[in-house]
């Protein structure tokens, strides 16, 4: 894993599906100069509010305010990814819908504390301490953790690399983390 070069700078004017996949499209270019034999993969992960994007909060105020705007509220969480190798680009975006529970101050508080909320687009980590804000999702759970693999694998196949896990089967046992407290 290799940082990209710049900072993610979002614009007001792109939509937040075209936003994510402008993120993950700057982050692998950037890449792809310093690593021009590999394939390289660029993501990125926001919240969809809306039609508001929410990104990652810069303190503890910030993550405070965006989980008190999702609290008891439904919003989509928006993963792109583009792959680069050898001049060419794939690129996707998957999109999945979460049902935050009604949780209490002291829930949030108590979330707060772990530390959880940074560098996490929506100031939740699902696969963490997050997933108990959280009444449901719809949708690829791995594009909420942020990184969809079926869509990876449909990506690095499309680069002429063989993809040789059982995704198929990853889907169907969800045995990640706590994948398997969410209904399929």
């Amino acid at each position: 894993m290799v940082s990209p070069d710049g900072a993610e700078v979002a614009s007001e004017g792109r939509p937040p599906a075209r936003e994510a996949l402008y993120q993950a499209h700057r982050k692998a270019t950037s890449l792809a100069a310093r690593f021009p034999e590999a394939v390289v993969l660029g993501s990125d992960t926001l919240i969809s509010l809306d039609g508001a994007k929410v990104g990652k909060p810069k303190d503890s105020a910030e993550a405070r305010d965006i989980l008190r705007r999702l609290r008891g509220r439904t919003h989509e969480v928006v993963t792109a990814v583009a792959i680069r190798h050898a001049g060419r680009t794939f690129e996707a975006v998957e999109t999945a819908r979460v049902r935050m529970r009604e949780f209490s101050d002291t829930d949030l508080e108590a979330y707060l504390a772990t530390g959880d909320s940074f560098d996490k687009a929506g100031a939740y980590s699902v696969q963490g301490r997050g997933r108990d804000l959280l009444a449901g999702l719809d949708g690829d759970y791995l594009a909420v953790v942020g990184l969809p693999l079926r869509v990876v694998a449909e990506g690095l196949r499309a680069m002429g690399c063989s993809v040789t896990v059982d995704l198929d089967r990853l889907y169907r046992e969800r045995a990640f983390l706590n994948w398997r407290t969410f209904e399929p």
